[in-house]
């Protein structure tokens, strides 16, 4: 079986949706079906594999937990999906395993290596930060491997044995009637040997509680909710097994100005009855710290959309930026001065006669013409 990242099999990013996941592996079947290329085992192997990224892929639980563990998913999870033919294997292995001489009992020795728990670290950024990206300087208290055993977990010179109980297997067997149960071993934990002489800091254990310091590059363009993966620096394995790793998931702080949707910013941007009346520019701040220039055409009204390009968020592991859409409202100004508010009295006497605000004045006829109805 070819052994590689589910995503690069198929050839999609890992932010891919449905649509493009099942597009890429439909190509992808077609080009290695083995009716079309007849007698080639790589082709054959390829198609497996692909089938088999597909099958975790398109469906959303598996394709989370991918995500989160890789192949090595926790158990717990659900029954086998439609590949798991190894976890059904096990299934007649426990049953028929006394009767054929194959079950488990007679495997190899189970290995004491024991693959670390995966850590969660959760990032808060600003804006700016998310926009530009940057180098973050985590410190996380993690478990490490121990220095005074070499993580073995065992005394230096001391003697790893082969656990009595299970012989090295890792389970014990109860079998009742036609029925044969498996469940971990109490006398090694489940990892086949056990340490006579274990190594004092770590208990035995091989790995001992320490504070890390990490430096992570944080991608421009993150989001709420986006998840870096940090292969091999979570809980190291138990007894020399291999490391987890670290998940960090980004958050973002609000900000005074801006809100986010993807790639588009959206800001609120307040203009005097003037400006909306008669025309103008203002001045919008822009996360890239240039700044922008919005004209503002005459009898502009209150929630008006401004769209410029390039000027919000660059996308997540691509080239370019998104949108900014500034919406302005017109604000009404409060305390007049005299000479402000005659102006204003005289506008309020020829408002009328040149109809330059046909949105209320049709709004009110029509509100006349309904009271009559009711009145008829």
């Amino acid at each position: 079986m070819i052994e590689a990242d589910y995503y690069e099999l198929l050839g999609v990013e890992r932010t891919a949706d449905d649509k493009v996941i099942k597009t890429a592996y439909r190509g992808l079947a077609m080009k290695f079906h083995p009716d079309r290329n007849p007698g080639c085992t790589d082709s054959e192997a390829k198609f497996k594999a692909i089938n088999e990224a597909y099958d975790c892929l398109k469906d959303p639980q598996k394709r989370a937990a991918y995500d989160r563990y890789g192949k090595s998913q926790p158990h717990g999870g659900g029954g086998p999906g439609p590949g798991d033919f190894g976890a059904f294997a096990d299934i007649f292995d426990n049953i028929f395993g006394e009767f054929t001489g194959r079950g488990r009992g007679g495997q190899q020795q189970r290995s004491a290596a024991t693959r670390g728990a995966d850590l969660r670290y959760d990032l808060e950024l600003s804006f700016e930060e998310a926009y530009t990206g940057k180098t973050a300087d985590l410190e996380i208290d993690v478990s490490a491997g121990c220095d005074h055993c070499a993580s073995t977990g065992a005394k230096p010179g001391a003697q790893v044995q082969t656990c009595g109980t299970c012989h090295g297997a890792g389970q014990v067997r109860m079998q009742q009637g036609f029925f044969v149960v498996e469940r971990t071993c109490p006398g090694c934990r489940g990892v086949g040997q056990v340490i006579g002489d274990p190594c004092d800091p770590c208990q035995g254990t091989g790995r001992v509680e320490r504070r890390k310091t990490l430096q992570v590059k944080v991608p421009a363009g993150v989001d709420e909710g986006t998840r870096i993966r940090v292969a091999g620096e979570g809980e190291a394995g138990f007894r020399n097994g291999p490391p987890g790793d670290l998940y960090i998931f980004v958050h973002l702080r609000a900000h005074s100005l801006f809100k986010r949707d993807g790639t588009t910013l959206f800001a609120q941007a307040p203009i005097s009855i003037t400006t909306a009346a008669l025309g103008g520019e203002i001045e919008v701040p822009c996360l890239d710290r240039q700044g922008c220039t919005i004209k503002i055409p005459a009898g502009t009204q209150t929630g008006k959309q401004f769209r410029v390009r390039g000027k919000g968020m660059p996308p997540l592991n691509h080239g370019g930026f998104g949108d900014l859409v500034i919406q302005v409202d017109v604000e009404t100004p409060v305390r007049l001065s005299a000479r402000q508010r005659e102006l204003l009295e005289e506008f309020q006497q020829i408002e009328g006669t040149e109809n330059n605000c046909p949105k209320s004045s049709g709004f009110f006829a029509k509100l006349k013409n309904a009271w009559d109805e009711l009145t008829d």
